[in-house]
């Protein structure tokens, strides 16, 4: 991760370096192009002045003073040339300059070579004659052009070179939370230890960051440690019915056949109910393992419909006198919740009521709202335990005498939450526990009213069944 952070320093700071040379070399293209232009124009003002001036200057009978970066001559009809600086070298003289002086108008501007320097010369009429040729050298122009180039070549250098070192700083100043956070997920990665704190978090993206890992964190250490405790406590309720089995097994192995009739059918009853026991929980475990619920898509359900489903299986299965009332002073309403999980709370809940309640006792679920409660007639809830019912594997000092693993209520417990739902256990008015939950309610389908209710229902019996 430390190797991957560097890695991206660089890569980052290559592009700031890189588009740093960009924006200043076209700026300084641009810069250039605009001073060549004034540099250009300069040159043909002052081509264009000097020779007015030669001009005005012949025509009243004077020699202009010599200037060392110019040439200046005058050239006959003929052709012939006539340096007014003496030991001066002579332009050459190209046709349009030669038709100036025979004609006597107009004007001619043409580029020459003279001793391997480049000339831009200006030919113009006479008064009397002939044409004035003046040759104004590029030396001087070359050279601003060569200093200018040089000085925006180190300029573009440096600046690029410090937006480099500018950014490489920055950058190691801004990834500096980042690699602390790499450090430390990569101890965690290496040790295992959950427990390893993170740095502080900002108020920036980073801190962000930080706090989700935070939060991933808290929530595995949370997994770890249901983890443990879901084995540690399985461990101990396995041991007890395995204990039994092995028990009346090597009872069996040592008797063979000594035993009375009624005392081996005693302890086969006993290998089967310990057997079935032993089915049950490790079905249960694989159940709130698992989830197997968790790939359904929460949609509206009608709890009404879901309890009578149940409440129909539960009397198949038991033959008890179990009753769905509904709540008149708060209807049910659709809730959202995963439907086929939903139907195994419910069972849940029912089995859970049937176990604590006497043989010849209803059994009552009760819909109102977005809450299911079902009422049994059993040994009711201790003070303190309504909450410590939906642990794993509770058992309450009323209920250690009654066989069942304890992972039911955990089960329905995980269901609801995770559906943004909540639980409840009370004892009831009269004797017995009242036991269920709430599920937050379908808003488009309680908007629609009752025409979606009853599409709710329809679908709830199709995706429940018989």
């Amino acid at each position: 991760m430390l190797s991957a952070l560097r890695t991206l320093r660089t890569k980052v700071t290559a592009v700031v370096a890189v588009a740093a040379a960009l924006a200043i070399s076209l700026a300084a293209f641009m810069s250039y192009r605009g001073v060549s232009a004034l540099v250009a124009d300069e040159l043909e003002r002052g081509l264009d002045d000097r020779a007015t001036i030669v001009v005005g200057l012949l025509a009243a009978g004077l020699t202009p003073p010599a200037r060392p970066d110019m040439i200046e001559q005058i050239v006959s009809g003929q052709g012939a040339v006539r340096p007014l600086a003496p030991g001066r070298d002579t332009l050459p003289v190209p046709p349009d300059a030669l038709r100036v002086a025979q004609t006597g108008k107009g004007a001619s501007r043409a580029d020459v070579v003279v001793s391997g320097t480049e000339y831009g010369t200006l030919t113009r009429p006479l008064p009397g004659g002939g044409a004035v040729m003046v040759g104004q050298s590029y030396e001087g122009a070359a050279r601003v052009d060569d200093q200018f180039l040089w000085r925006i070549s180190w300029t573009t250098a440096a600046a690029v070179g410090f937006a480099a070192l500018l950014g490489w700083l920055v950058l190691g100043r801004i990834l500096r939370p980042v690699r602390r956070l790499a450090g430390a997920t990569a101890r965690i990665t290496t040790t295992q230890d959950l427990a390893t704190p993170l740095p502080p978090a900002g108020s920036d993206e980073i801190g962000q960051l930080t706090r989700s890992f935070e939060h991933m964190l808290a929530a595995l250490r949370r997994s770890r440690a249901q983890q443990q405790r879901l084995v540690q406590d399985a461990g101990h309720e396995l041991r007890t019915p395995l204990t039994s089995v092995r028990g009346s097994a090597e009872l069996l192995q040592r008797a063979r056949g000594r035993l009375a009739p009624e005392d081996e059918e005693q302890i086969l009853a006993t290998l089967v109910t310990e057997a079935a026991a032993l089915d049950d929980l490790v079905r249960e475990l694989v159940e709130l393992a698992t989830d197997r619920h968790s790939d359904e898509e929460p949609e509206a359900v009608d709890l009404t419909v879901v309890a009578e489903d149940g409440v129909r299986r539960c009397r198949l299965r038991t033959g008890r006198v179990v009753l769905v009332v509904e709540d008149e002073a708060n209807p049910p309403v659709p809730v959202r919740a995963r439907p086929r999980a939903l139907q195994r709370c419910v069972d849940n809940l029912l089995s859970n009521a049937v176990k604590f309640s006497p043989e010849g006792t209803p059994v009552a679920v009760r819909v109102g709202g977005g809450r299911l409660a079902v009422r049994d007639r059993g040994p009711g809830i201790a003070p303190g335990e309504e909450h410590a019912v939906f642990d794993r594997f509770y058992r309450g000092p009323r209920t250690q005498a009654t066989p069942g693993s304890g992972l039911g209520l955990a089960i329905v417990h995980d269901i609801v939450t995770a559906d943004a739902g909540t639980v409840f256990a009370t004892t009831a008015a009269g004797g017995g526990a009242e036991v269920g939950f709430v599920l937050p309610p379908h808003d488009q389908d309680a908007v629609n009213g009752p025409s979606a209710r009853r599409r709710s229902r329809r679908a709830a019996r199709v995706v429940a069944g018989p």
